[in-house]
């Protein structure tokens, strides 16, 4: 490898170093700045420039032509000339200024700002606005709900719930149990205009009832099958009858672990004695409010976006049946949902909201 005329080391202040060693380890440090910063940190050392262009992967070129432009300007001469166009429009204090407003702030006349209603309080275009937004990922328009549990056991259910799902049983079946109750059967008063280019689905904004039906579900967290029954109420007798439906179709071999709701249909008496009559079943009740911890939770939302929202059924025969259809088709091709946080990072988490609504003022 051909050296070239020897360099004397670059001389640096100590400021000068600790710059250049954030800038090369920093993540958010562009990466075209870190090498930079690698390269002056290895004239430093007296090596030649070639010897540093091998180690950094770059032409001896580079090298000297980052070694000068240090020389001559120092930290200043490692970062980007300013690029040949128009000068910027939008300045740091028009984008402090939008975030700022968007966070800390409503329009007088609705609960929450538009990109026409900030761009003419800015006195920026709505464009603008908009690119603001995307990069600081905010979205005044959306809105979402949550609820924090307020039972005394939440943390021992989290723990509880949470190993099941993450280290399930030996010799055991997880069951996740819940009832959706009162599903109707609804028909359009006018028949439905179908899709067709440049126009989407129709249909009329009132319906007809034909009744309503309640479905009971368990969902195999393991397998991500679904055992269903279909009663007309929700009482401990139907609840009962499905607990037997459930232990007819799991092998007597296996135990069976319970994830369920603190509705009082599953802790009525005959409840109690049919599961002291049966002591492979094991109940683990989810903590109030918290039924995102269910995950037949998510299985029943599935069934609502692709069978419930939109479906057309003039009798709870019909209902059923299509929902039977859907179940059949779950259960040859099962995708089970796989829990991913544990329980301490579930805690953190709520930890983490718990801290930021009391410092909310209100």
């Amino acid at each position: 490898m051909r050296q070239g005329r020897p360099k004397g080391p670059l001389m640096l202040t100590v400021e000068e170093v600790e710059t250049l060693e954030r800038w090369a380890r920093r993540p958010t440090t562009a990466q075209a700045l870190a090498q930079r910063a690698r390269i002056v940190l290895a004239c430093t050392t007296g090596k030649h420039d070639g010897l540093v262009a091998h180690e950094a992967r770059v032409t001896r070129q580079t090298v000297g032509r980052w070694r000068r432009r240090f020389i001559a300007q120092r930290l200043a001469g490692l970062l980007d000339e300013p690029r040949p166009g128009a000068p910027r429009t939008i300045t740091d204090e028009h984008v402090e200024r939008v975030v700022r407003l968007t966070l800390e702030t409503k329009p007088a006349d609705a609960t929450h700002w538009s990109t026409r209603v900030m761009a003419r309080r800015c006195g920026l275009s709505q464009t603008a606005i908009s690119r603001i937004w995307r990069a600081f990922a905010l979205q005044p328009h959306r809105a979402e709900t949550f609820k924090l549990s307020k039972d005394p056991l939440f943390i021992e259910k989290v723990r509880d719930i949470v190993g099941l799902y993450l280290q399930p049983p030996d010799k055991a079946l997880v069951l996740c149990v819940d009832e959706k109750t009162q599903i109707q059967a609804l028909d359009r008063t006018q028949p439905v205009l179908p899709l067709r280019p440049g126009h989407p689905e129709r249909r009329t904004h009132d319906y007809t009832r034909y009744g309503t039906t309640t479905l009971f579900a368990a969902f195999n967290t393991t397998t991500g099958k679904i055992i269903s029954a279909f009663h007309q109420r929700q009482r401990a007798r139907e609840f009962r009858k499905f607990l037997m439906t459930i232990d007819d179709r799991v092998p007597a071999r296996l135990a069976v672990h319970l994830v369920l709701d603190n509705s009082s249909t599953h802790k009525t008496p005959a409840i109690h004695r049919w599961l002291a009559r049966h002591p492979r079943f094991h109940l683990h009740f989810t903590p109030t409010g918290a039924s995102w911890i269910n995950l037949v939770e998510r299985w029943f939302a599935a069934l609502t976006e692709k069978q419930l929202r939109r479906g057309v059924h003039r009798s709870t025969r019909e209902l059923e049946d299509a929902i039977r259809r859907y179940i059949e088709l779950t259960n040859t091709h099962p995708k089970p949902f796989v829990w991913t946080k544990t329980a301490d990072e579930i805690l953190a988490s709520v930890g983490r909201f718990c801290q930021r609504i009391s410092n909310s003022g209100h």
